[in-house]
């Protein structure tokens, strides 16, 4: 009886869910597939080790913490964006995808300097 009523409520957090998700707007669902697909090459090239195995450890490391750290300022940079947030409503668009831009350089050279 557990069961049943736990899989109902699964199933209604998801439809709540997706009807939510349905009203963000365009912008945030490009950077949320963009957030996404950032996680999943860092997934790739960690099966790609398993798999083959991990001899320059440097240049796995360098791609997956290249990936994992782009994620992160992605989400920060949703969460600037958004128009919701009430926290950075005086900030502009253009000068949050600018941070997130100039972080993105800086993270990008450090990870250059660490592959050697």
């Amino acid at each position: 009886m557990g069961r049943a009523s736990s899989k109902e409520d699964a199933g209604t957090l998801f439809h709540s869910l997706r009807s939510a998700y349905a009203a963000t707007p365009l912008n945030l669902k490009i950077i949320d597939l963009y957030v996404g697909f950032s996680i999943f090459t860092a997934l790739i090239q960690v099966v790609y080790m398993a798999i083959v195995g991990s001899f320059p450890f440097n240049s796995f490391l360098s791609g997956v913490l290249s990936c994992v750290g782009t994620a992160v300022l992605a989400v920060c940079l949703r969460i600037q964006v958004n128009k919701e947030n009430k926290e950075f409503k005086d900030l502009p668009p253009e000068r949050a995808f600018a941070d997130f831009v100039l972080c993105n350089l800086v993270l990008h050279l450090v990870i250059m300097n660490f592959l050697g």
